[in-house]
């Protein structure tokens, strides 16, 4: 599991609540509850905190399997289209 520095986790913020960010495992959680009572919660990918609001990381995850899918059809097309 890679350590998000210190100095960088000093500077970032929640996005949703603007409170500092703790890493607990693999992700970063908000020292501050949300309006929901609820302290959100942001991944970390490949050593990248991924600070979108939840509705947004939701959206953005959806979207990038959505193109990845493409991708992998085109590939798949192209193969079959070399043979």
């Amino acid at each position: 599991m890679p350590k998000i520095s210190p100095e960088l986790l000093s500077v970032l913020r929640c996005p949703v609540t603007g409170s500092s960010l703790v890493q607990e495992g693999e992700e970063l959680v908000a020292a501050a509850a949300g309006e929901s009572g609820v302290k959100p919660r942001y991944p970390i990918e490949d050593g990248i905190p991924l600070l979108l609001p939840p509705e947004l990381l939701a959206a953005a995850a959806a979207a990038g399997s959505d193109q990845h899918d493409s991708n992998h059809h085109e590939t798949v097309a192209g193969a079959a289209q070399a043979v």
